[in-house]
């Protein structure tokens, strides 16, 4: 049961990894109407800045929160399997003590993981409101 969780987990976290390198080696074409930007004054007038953030904590769509949003319901929905998945061991454990106890152990850690996405998708979205207000 532990080595298929583990690979289970192997496996969710192999699939963030592939998508990043496939980015990284994927080339990136200048759109023509954007040509002057890419030059050397055009850089420097990027690095320069205009104290705008290009949609990366503000806005509804902002990149930073819709990761991490994300993120939260990959965890919150690996607890409520969790969840499942200990109230099954639970029914199934026969009056075994030690069968009855890693089940309950199951339950708890999934109940807390829920909690804590719930928590931190408030917190999140609470910090990235405030951060996008200051923009």
């Amino acid at each position: 049961m532990k080595q298929a969780i583990k690979r289970g987990l192997q496996a969710i976290l192999i699939v963030p990894l592939l998508a990043l390198g496939v980015s990284a080696v994927a080339p990136m074409v200048a759109p023509e109407a954007h040509a002057a930007e890419y030059t050397i004054q055009g850089g420097a007038d990027s690095a320069k800045g205009d104290n705008t953030p290009e949609n990366l904590f503000s806005g509804d769509n902002a990149i930073f929160k819709t990761i991490v949003n994300i993120l939260l319901f990959i965890i919150g929905a690996i607890s409520v399997i969790m969840l499942i998945i200990g109230g099954i061991r639970y029914v199934v454990s026969g009056g075994d003590q030690n069968a009855v106890s890693g089940a309950k152990n199951t339950i708890l850690y999934a109940i807390i993981g829920i909690i804590v996405a719930l928590l931190a998708y408030a917190i999140v979205n609470f910090v990235v409101g405030g951060i996008s207000e200051n923009f």
